[in-house]
């Protein structure tokens, strides 16, 4: 049977996209779009944190939808990395490189989501 003991071990490799948000933020062009910064900011913990919550539930329903939730967000800075590209702000192999990772983080999400199914009832 599955078993998770801490949510923790599920946030590592969040926190990789996360750190590497930070490097890619942290430019003139960019640290000066305080609004797109915030936003990508906010998505990226949201990632942490709706898995955080979500295994808290202790539910497998409930963990379930916070990792939708989860992986909503990382579609969501995939969105921004978009908008970053257009405006200059970062340029395409740093763009390639952060959606890579943002999709990753969203398939190992999903990964679990499907993992976790299996153990539902029909």
């Amino acid at each position: 049977m599955f078993v998770v003991r801490r949510f923790i071990a599920l946030n590592a490799m969040n926190c990789i996209t996360t750190n590497h948000l930070n490097t890619i933020i942290n430019n003139e062009n960019f640290s000066r779009d305080f609004g797109l910064v915030n936003q990508m900011q906010r998505c990226s913990v949201s990632i942490m944190s709706n898995i955080a919550e979500g295994f808290e539930r202790k539910g497998k329903k409930e963990f379930i939808h916070f990792l939708y939730t989860a992986k909503g967000s990382c579609g969501e800075l995939r969105s921004q990395l978009y908008i970053a590209l257009d405006l200059n702000y970062i340029n395409r192999a740093k763009f390639d490189e952060s959606y890579n990772l943002s999709e990753t983080v969203s398939k190992l999400i999903f990964g679990l989501i499907k993992h976790l199914q299996t153990f539902l009832e029909p």
